[in-house]
């Protein structure tokens, strides 16, 4: 492998890890401002509520990402009809649950080297190279962050804290930006 294309994949690597993290964070920040009875909270029947979502989501992680490159993705030992079940009986049951499975995904993506980005795995029993499914789980899991952070911010109503940029705030933003790029390059 060429220097260049060692350094590309690093680089692909790097901003994968970052950008689920990025995901993480959103999503923590989102569930940190409701209560446990409004995480088990669906809007109606056939919705899901911001605790299921996070089990199925980590459910497809530990699935997914547990022995990454060696076996399917879709592993015989996992029931995600039940991850659409609340059995939960507290925030930190949940909240393990959530934690397990990042921390499967983190773990197996710092294994990765650039070699392994054109690597072919399976998923469902298709093959898929690895920035195959690296993509395709950024999207997956950016798809059910984005129903974490609108459900939460439903239920929180007037106590939510905005996790980006607060409305009518764009300009200030950009220009505390500019300030510290300018502090920072004298």
């Amino acid at each position: 492998m060429s220097d260049i294309h060692e350094e590309l994949g690093r680089t692909v690597l790097q901003s994968a890890e970052e950008m689920f993290r990025a995901q993480k964070r959103l999503a923590d920040s989102a569930i940190r401002q409701i209560t446990f009875p409004q995480m088990q909270m669906a809007a109606d029947s056939e919705s899901n509520s911001v605790a299921v979502i996070m089990k199925h989501m980590s459910g497809n992680m530990k699935s997914r990402w547990t022995d990454f490159m060696a076996s399917d993705g879709e592993k015989p030992w996992r029931d995600r009809d039940d991850e659409f079940v609340d059995r939960f009986t507290s925030r930190e049951e949940v909240e393990q649950v959530w934690e397990d499975g990042w921390r499967t995904l983190l773990d197996a993506i710092k294994k990765l080297g650039p070699v392994d980005l054109t690597a072919s795995i399976t998923i469902r029993e298709e093959p898929e190279t690895v920035i195959g499914a690296i993509h395709r789980q950024l999207s997956h899991y950016g798809y059910h962050t984005g129903q974490l952070i609108v459900q939460c911010r439903t239920l929180a109503g007037p106590k939510w804290s905005t996790l980006t940029i607060p409305r009518g705030q764009s300009r200030q933003y950009i220009q505390q930006i500019r300030d510290a790029a300018a502090d920072s390059n004298p």
